[in-house]
């Protein structure tokens, strides 16, 4: 495996819930030595409440958690660090923001079929998300598409694959924009 270097961009391991997003950022982030933040600490009790209860967060529920995410961001970077995050980043503005806050900002998409991400939310002990919300995040997602500094993966293979893929993309540099 080719090694990534300190200065590595920060990475967004993304997706809907169940997709392994958790799974494989505290495995990058591990192998990387870096700093792994779950995205979901970050919600406030209000978003957790409304999730608990099976009702899906909306635009102006994720505001100030994004926010908050970003300035994470920017904070590991104002320390010359890297971090990967995990978080879904369903919509392309949210993603926007969060590259706002770390230029150079990586996402590897855990691409994942809405009946295995129902059926893995609904096997996950213990997590204030019913997979009764999982039509929601499908709803909500804009696959990241044609977006810069976008990695792909198939979240049913299983991690070590998944682990080394990332690592083997994120020792590459991006190819110059158009």
């Amino acid at each position: 495996m080719a090694a990534v270097t300190a200065a590595a961009p920060a990475l967004v391991v993304m997706g809907v819930s169940g997709c392994g997003k958790s799974e494989l950022g505290r495995s990058v982030a591990a192998h990387l030595g870096l700093r792994f933040i779950e995205a979901d600490a970050f919600h406030p009790a209000a978003n957790v409440d409304k999730m608990r209860r099976g009702i899906p967060l909306g635009d102006e529920d994720r505001a100030g958690w994004l926010a908050t995410l970003a300035g994470e961001l920017e904070a590991v970077r104002g320390r010359g660090d890297s971090a990967v995050l995990a978080c879904s980043a369903l919509k392309a503005k949210y993603r926007a923001q969060l590259r706002a806050a770390a230029p150079g900002l990586r996402f590897a998409f855990l691409g994942l079929s809405r009946e295995a991400a129902v059926q893995r939310v609904a096997n996950r002990p213990g997590h204030y998300m019913p997979a009764s919300l999982v039509d929601s995040q499908f709803a909500d997602l804009e696959p990241p598409t044609g977006e810069r500094g976008v990695l792909t993966l198939d979240a049913v293979q299983p991690l070590d694959i998944l682990l080394r893929q990332t690592l083997d993309w994120l020792a590459r540099p991006l190819p110059e924009e158009a």
